[in-house]
This record gives structure tokens, C-alpha cells and sequence, in this order.
């Protein structure tokens, strides 16, 4: 399942991002890669640990808890600390899957977190650049996304994805991981749109109609199966 979410973050939001990250430090992308990710990845990262990358951090992490669809389609139990990257004309990030598993909390704790879903929120709008787009392989071929600053799109971690080379201007973006409540991809799915369903009926129906209450409780019932808490 792969979902944009537009507008996660407004326009000030974005501002503000590039802003702090404009005069922060960047380093090579490879010094959090692992395994086979070192050989393809070509990328600048903000230090993870920084105190202003982190604040940043924080401030998506706000908007993610107040944006409806995002809950509904992740079912976050935990997410790791939005992380903040940038592509540079002939940067790219070959073709692999993320860890299962994200150690750390960007500040040297030792939380771990199994990455379900991965997500990136782009800061910068799909006009400033050319290349750069994300590829992620799904069952009815490759899904090249380009959103524009402040647009969020989440999709299952075990994909295999990558960055295409950027020929034209700056990609810049912050990427992080979600642990689902519901672990099953396809549970995850079936929720989600179980939920949308609930939202259309609650709209034309209204929050009363025995119909409503049913799926409503469907829904309930087949969290109580599948949730992890």
C-alpha cells in the first residue's frame, strides 16, 4: 500500500526546515547505511544527533500525531526520529530495502524499532529539481513519486526502492521509519480502508446509523485481533 498524504507539513513548516538546515552540517549519507546500502547510497545527511536536526525532528513528529490519514494508514506504535537528507546534482540512492530493524533514537539510545513502513516527507517541490524521483517497486510495476515541499507518502518498508539520480537543482527531504501496531501488510491495508469506508458512511449517514455503528465495531473487533500493544 502506498499513500501521499499532501500538505503534512504547511508552507511556513517547510520554510522553516530549510531554514535550520541551511546552516547546518551535512555528512556522507554511507555513515548511517549498512550491508549492501553502503555500495549504493550517495547522499548528504544532517547528523542525526545534532541538536537543531532533532528539533526538526520533533516538529514532523507533531504534525504526524494531528494528521488523521497518516494514523489511520500506519497505526503507529513507535516511530524513529525523522532524519534529513539532501541529493545534489549526480546524487542517488540505488535500488535496496530498508533494515528491518532501526537501532538508536538518533541521540545514542538503545531503542529498537522494526520498520513496517517507511516514509518521506519532501522539502523541496518537484519543480526545483530534475531526476530525483522515488521508485518503489510494487506489485503492478514501479511507482515513481515526486511530491512537492511539505507532501508526505508512506509505503511498506520491505519494498525495494531507490532515489534516481537528481541532473538539475537539489532534493531535499527527511526520511523515517514507523513500527505499526499491525504488523501484517495486508491487515494494515484492509484497516485502512475499512476506515476510509467508516469515514464515507459516517459523512452521508451520519454517526448514529446502525450501519455506521456495525462497520465501526468490525473495525474495533479486528483490532483487537491483530494489534500489537
Amino acid at each position: 500500500m502506498l499513500i501521499a498524504i499532501p500538505r503534512l507539513l504547511s508552507a511556513e513548516d517547510v520554510a522553516h526546515c530549510r531554514q535550520v538546515l541551511e546552516t547546518g552540517d551535512w555528512v556522507d549519507g554511507k555513515a548511517t547505511a549498512a550491508g549492501e546500502a553502503t555500495q549504493v547510497k550517495h547522499n548528504l545527511q544532517a547528523p542525526e544527533s545534532a541538536p537543531a536536526a532533532r528539533a526538526l525532528g520533533e516538529l514532523i513528529l507533531s504534525r504526524l500525531g494531528r494528521n488523521p490519514n497518516f494514523v489511520s494508514a500506519a497505526l503507529p506504535a513507535k516511530v524513529y526520529p525523522p532524519v534529513f537528507n539532501r541529493y545534489d546534482v549526480g546524487m542517488t540512492y540505488g535500488a535496496h530495502i530498508d533494515s528491518a530493524i532501526r537501532f538508536g533514537d538518533g541521540a545514542g539510545g538503545g531503542a529498537r524499532y522494526r520498520t513496517d513502513l517507511s516514509c518521506t516527507v519532501f522539502l523541496s517541490d518537484a519543480a526545483d529539481y530534475d531526476g530525483g524521483e522515488l521508485v518503489i517497486e510494487a506489485p503492478q510495476g514501479p511507482q515513481p513519486v515526486k511530491l512537492n515541499a511539505g507532501d508526505l507518502v508512506l509505503y511498506p518498508a520491505s519494498s525495494v526502492h531507490q532515489v534516481l539520480p537528481v541532473t538539475r537543482g537539489a532534493r531535499w527531504a527527511s526520511v523515517f521509519w514507523v513500527q505499526s501496531m499491525v504488523r501484517d501488510q495486508a491487515q494494515r491495508t484492509l484497516l485502512y480502508e475499512l476506515d476510509q469506508t467508516i469515514s464515507a458512511a459516517r459523512s452521508e449517514l451520519g454517526g448514529e446509523s446502525r450501519t455506521v455503528v456495525g462497520l465501526t465495531g468490525t473495525y474495533h473487533n479486528l483490532m483487537r485481533m491483530w494489534a500489537e500493544v
